[in-house]
């Protein structure tokens, strides 16, 4: 398959690169029914290990089971499918070369005490990603923890690795922790520091949550007044964290959240697409959906984000 020029202009951006990691960004970007078109929509179901089971698959009760995502996935024309080792492997053997795997290396858990700080346990590898046929490695950090630096080296060597191995990685960057409030965890000027973050520590592509106009940090907010920057809409601050994702030189996909009506979703990607993001990475708000439902609804987005809907 030959990539579109937009793909090729997409991958250009990662110079320095093996040609095994451009290799496996192209095969996500020129997947399913957005291939060819330099957006993406990935499906992430890694919050059975944060939420548990029945708060994340009760509601559809098919979606326990880890071929369901496979199949949604593919049949749904997304670009990847995103989990921890256990889903991946429970399918690996089955779906082979047919959607395009992105190994979630490392996972946190509710059952943990609040005191014990915002991180999370390696839980994969570099070699199980080669085992298993995956084109990423994906790995969760938070900045403003107080384990933040330990998540940060943890990820520049597993990165490295992979790397030279010919894999890509996908850095989600979730500000959480002791330095950030609840309302500063979307602030823009925190989303954007997030995502600086995951680009400087070489992220491929970088998924962080869409923010809102709350400036947390004082120091930053006098900036972003002297300096009028434009946080007024949600496609405003799309492209302002674009911006801080080397102007653009970055795949940025934004998660999708919890549960919500169809039409904030859809609102959300219009938003993402005009404020020039590369997609969504849609967990929740697809597969606690029936099939039928899901299936609509991602046609939708593949809609908007080829700017029919």
């Amino acid at each position: 398959m030959r990539a579109t020029r937009i793909v090729q202009k997409i991958l250009a951006n990662y110079e320095g690169e093996t040609p095994g990691v451009k290799a496996n960004l192209c095969r996500m970007l020129m997947q399913g029914k957005l291939g060819g078109t330099g957006k993406m929509i990935i499906l992430p179901v890694d919050q059975g290990f944060e939420h548990g089971p029945a708060r994340t698959f009760a509601a559809n009760p098919a979606a326990y089971d880890p071929q369901y995502h496979y199949q949604l996935a593919l049949d749904a024309g997304l670009n990847a499918y995103a989990a921890p080792l256990g889903m991946i492997e429970a399918g690996a053997d089955t779906y082979a070369g047919q959607i395009p795997t992105i190994l979630k290396v490392n996972s946190a858990n509710s059952l943990m005490s609040g005191t014990a700080g915002k991180n999370q346990a390696v839980t994969g590898s570099v070699a199980d990603a080669l085992r298993l046929g995956c084109a990423a490695i994906g790995f969760t950090i938070y900045p403003g923890s107080d384990c933040a630096l330990d998540m940060f080296e943890e990820i520049s060597a597993m990165r490295a690795e992979a790397a030279a191995k010919g894999i890509a990685t996908v850095i989600w960057s979730y500000p959480r922790g002791e330095a950030i409030t609840k309302e500063g965890e979307t602030a823009i000027d925190v989303a954007a520091y997030a995502a600086q973050i995951a680009a400087l520590l070489g992220a491929h592509v970088i998924k962080i949550k869409l923010s809102t106009d709350h400036l947390m940090l004082p120091e930053a907010k006098k900036v972003y007044e002297d300096q009028k920057i434009d946080i007024a809409t949600q496609a405003a601050r799309v492209k302002h964290c674009m911006e801080a994702s080397f102007n653009g030189r970055r795949i940025v996909v934004f998660s999708g959240g919890a549960k919500k009506g169809a039409d904030s979703v859809y609102d959300d990607a219009r938003a993402i697409r005009d404020g020039g993001g590369n997609g969504s990475i849609i967990g929740r708000n697809s597969f606690q959906r029936d099939r039928e439902d899901a299936l609509a609804m991602l046609a939708k987005l593949v809609d908007i984000y080829k700017g029919k809907a």
